[in-house]
């Protein structure tokens, strides 16, 4: 079974743990774009969407999915997205869709946080995944030497050879060399350092449910 084939089958999967009637909190990247489509099929059963990404959210759209501003809803019934990693006590990293800070709102908001993603994602422990870090332009290099400090190297992520701005107006730090022994305190660090937006740990708004894209079918992890 190819990778397409395997986002498409847990696109489809986490239709079951859509709740009808409600708005439904939706990720970004290209197993979420399997999700999204899935997702027009049934258009009807719920009210909108709360969409993590200006791409996302012209896709949904183009469906004829109505979709909402975080601001002008509340409580999220259950938020789907992908990740990049994610570990056997639903921790993940976040952010190769350049996305991460809306995906972690999005999630903050949400009752539920479902991982779809296939099962080269999962991993004993964070880190051989580039770190996606959003960062405030002017403090990309001193961020850089602070990864350097702790043995990672930090790298300003590019498209068409200039710096890649974010649906934030921000840049991509991606931290290679890190291996990730606690997520949550990990995480709540980097997040205290000056200029950092988002740190693409995904601890504090960890996923509850993996849906597991496998050769055999899709796996269901469920965390506590």
């Amino acid at each position: 079974m190819t990778q397409d084939e395997l986002k498409a089958m847990v696109g489809r999967a986490a239709l079951d743990h859509v709740v009808p009637g409600e708005i439904v909190g939706v990720g970004t990247g290209s197993t979420v774009n399997k999700f999204i489509d899935a997702l027009g099929l049934v258009k009807d059963r719920i009210a909108g969407a709360v969409s993590s990404s200006e791409a996302s959210t012209a896709r949904l759209k183009d469906l004829g999915i109505a979709v909402f501003d975080c601001n002008a809803v509340g409580e999220i019934a259950v938020y789907i997205d992908g990740a990049d990693e994610i570990d056997g006590r639903g921790h993940m990293v976040k952010g190769g869709g350049a996305a991460l800070t809306r995906e972690k709102i999005v999630a903050a908001q949400s009752r539920r946080f479902v991982c779809i993603a296939d099962e080269s994602k999962l991993v004993e422990k964070l880190g051989a995944f580039p770190l996606p870090v959003e960062v405030i332009p002017m403090a990309a290099q001193r961020i850089a030497r602070q990864f350097a400090a702790l043995g990672g190297e930090a790298t300003l992520r590019l498209k068409d050879g200039a710096p890649l701005v974010t649906d934030n107006g921000q840049h991509i730090l991606d931290v290679r060399g890190l291996s990730i022994d606690d997520p949550l305190a990990f995480e709540s660090g980097v997040n205290q350092w000056p200029g950092v937006v988002t740190v693409g740990v995904f601890a504090h708004q960890k996923a509850q449910v993996c849906l597991l894209g496998t050769a055999s079918g899709v796996r269901t992890l469920t965390f506590e």
